[in-house]
């Protein structure tokens, strides 16, 4: 079953990702991830991106449809949508895409949580920018001081975790992404999850529309 993930930055979409990942063997397919890797990379197409994320704005459809196809054929079906589509544009662009590959969309799962919220979540997160693991200042912060677990690299903010970022990010999600939601409503795949619940209840709520 291919899924897609939508909702605030920092709405828990990532940390249920990583579990439907390990427990049911989705691929995980996030822009966030692949940009971020690009940008790590230094290449011309990581710089641009960079320039957009760091400014709070959306990277252009074109770039982001391109590096989904590269990725999309070297999987098979299976597979997790993460951060993406965004926009209405890039939705009817993943669809014919999919119909190109002979693969369709099953189910779109929106995590609903609370505004103020998700920036409280995001403006407290950090990052290791060597394994990139993901903590919470808050709710879940490295054992030793700012040292990450897994690998003792100091932790740090991505620069479109600090607020003014945020902020642009949210009202970006709001005039854009949100109508994403009336979008697939339509198409009778949309599920809404309460996305303030625990982590292990929104796993639970999940897992019930995918078994």
């Amino acid at each position: 079953m291919n899924i897609i993930l939508l909702g605030y930055p920092g709405s828990g979409k990532g940390t249920q990702a990583k579990l439907l990942v390990s427990n049911l063997n989705y691929k995980h397919l996030s822009t966030g991830d692949m940009f971020r890797d690009e940008i790590a990379k230094k290449t011309q197409l990581g710089e641009k991106v960079k320039s957009y994320i760091n400014n709070g704005k959306l990277v252009p459809d074109d770039v982001v449809l391109e590096v989904i196809e590269s990725k999309l054929k070297d999987i098979g079906d299976n597979v997790l949508f993460d951060g993406f589509p965004r926009t209405i544009e890039q939705a009817e662009g993943l669809e014919i895409l999919m119909d190109r590959l002979g693969r369709q969309i099953e189910k779109v799962f929106f995590f609903d949580v609370d505004e103020n919220n998700v920036i409280k979540r995001i403006i407290n997160r950090r990052s290791c920018p060597k394994c990139q693991r993901i903590y919470n200042l808050i709710t879940d912060p490295p054992k030793n001081a700012d040292l990450c677990d897994v690998c003792g690299v100091k932790v740090v903010e991505r620069d479109d975790d600090k607020e003014e970022v945020v902020t642009k990010r949210m009202q970006v999600y709001k005039d854009l992404t949100a109508p994403l939601i009336s979008y697939y409503k339509s198409q009778g795949i949309f599920v809404q999850i309460d996305a303030s619940k625990s982590v292990e209840d929104v796993y639970n709520q999940v897992i019930k529309h995918i078994n």
